[in-house]
């Protein structure tokens, strides 16, 4: 499984490090956080390093947004007609204006505009045809993503699901960018079903064909490697980890509110501030928070070179650095050359770090809103119910894939 750099607030200086870093790498741009002139700008430095790739996220999923910098692309249509803009020459001038400009970022898939399903209904299944059609239609020179955006509540619909699989294994694109609404705005999601819902659209979308990316990504979506998801894409703040549409509203905030640093521990996955692992450093357990063999992150070694972690000077930067570097490192190896091997290895990630997560808490290290504690057992679950319902089809075509 791959990872993307998903485009944030703040993230031009990241980006360009981190694809420098990785030596290559592909970023999901963001017309929501770049201006135009920035967008250029941004695909031409990433695109001029080794192995650099961009994407464009066309971000129509509230076509009626009024978050200013979005709507003053020169994509953005000026009026929206629920009923008739996507079988009509407006939809055809809007893929034609983002055509274009994925022309101009050298990006090398066009990702087609969708809407935000808040239910999954025959309209909402309706308008996805409309816009792939619409796009084959016009030939376009690049491979074609739509885009499945659904709200928590859609994910928990079973049979919904299945009406977006079945609809996909009759529209010829080449991929799907999947995002899934967060329920309640959670960073980690206490919901199996959720999650059972997000593993089941993404591993049928693989078995009908379809490349998958799953946008805004956390760390506790590592576990669609089991679904062979071919890549996840994460940020710096949570609204990068965690899709909401919100953000694409007048009222969203940019993460201004009151900032804190936390340190990604990956053996546990689970995240924690300085303070806590001052904590670690007194009780004589520091050292199990360091990224475990097989992962080599060096934007925290501060941390851990004898002084107070707080003070220690890691910051936004590192924090930030840090979490991206070792979750693309936890992606690669995400999914295995078998089905059954790639659950072996997810369950055995659960259970090290559920064990660690116990002894540190033990110990006084506290982890907050950000422990994994609630989650060990939803992806758990969500793995079981993969494997009940797609497990024999997997195992068979996992090879091709």
């Amino acid at each position: 499984m791959d990872f993307y750099l998903q485009f944030g607030h703040g993230m031009m200086e990241h980006s360009r490090h981190l694809i420098g870093e990785w030596g290559g790498g592909t970023v999901i741009l963001s017309p929501r956080d770049l201006d135009g002139g920035q967008l250029e700008r941004l695909a031409r430095d990433i695109n001029a390093l080794d192995g650099g790739h961009v994407l464009l996220d066309p971000q129509f999923y509230v076509p009626r947004s009024d978050h200013h910098r979005l709507t003053a692309h020169d994509y953005w249509p000026a009026d929206y007609d629920t009923t008739a803009f996507f079988s009509g020459a407006q939809a055809t001038a809007l893929l034609d204006r983002l055509h274009r400009l994925n022309q101009e970022l050298g990006t090398t898939t066009f990702i087609l505009p969708g809407l935000m399903a808040s239910r999954i209904s025959d309209d909402w299944l309706a308008v996805q045809r409309l816009i792939v059609e619409g796009a084959l239609a016009q030939d376009y020179d690049l491979p074609l993503y739509a885009t499945v955006a659904l709200s928590a509540d859609a994910l928990r619909d079973e049979h919904g699901i299945q009406e977006v699989l079945e609809a996909f294994e009759q529209l010829d694109v080449a991929g799907v960018y999947v995002l899934a609404e967060h329920p309640d705005g959670a960073y980690l999601v206490s919901d199996p079903i959720w999650l059972g819902g997000v593993l089941e659209l993404c591993a049928g979308l693989r078995l009908a064909g379809k490349d998958v990316v799953a946008g805004y990504a956390n760390h506790q979506l590592l576990c669609l490697g089991a679904a062979s998801v071919n890549a996840i894409c994460s940020g710096t703040w949570m609204n990068m980890r965690a899709f909401s549409p919100d953000r694409y509203l007048a009222n969203a905030d940019d993460e201004i509110r009151r900032r804190a640093t936390w340190y990604y521990s990956p053996g546990s996955l689970s995240e924690c501030k300085p303070l806590f692992m001052d904590v670690a450093h007194r009780m004589g357990v520091l050292n199990e928070l360091r990224v475990p063999a097989g992962i080599v992150s060096t934007y925290a070694d501060p941390l851990f070179s004898g002084v107070q972690p707080s003070s220690a000077g890691f910051g936004e930067r590192e924090a930030f650095r840090h979490y991206l570097h070792c979750l693309r490192q936890q992606t690669t190896s995400a999914r295995l050359p078998t089905f059954d091997g790639t659950l072996r290895h997810h369950e055995a990630m659960l259970d090290a770090a559920e064990a660690l997560h116990g002894r540190l808490e033990a110990s006084g290290v506290r982890f907050q809103q950000r422990g994994f504690s609630e989650a060990f057992d939803v992806v758990r679950s969500a793995l079981a119910m993969l494997e009940a319902t797609r497990g024999p089809t997997l195992r068979r075509a996992w090879s091709s894939l």
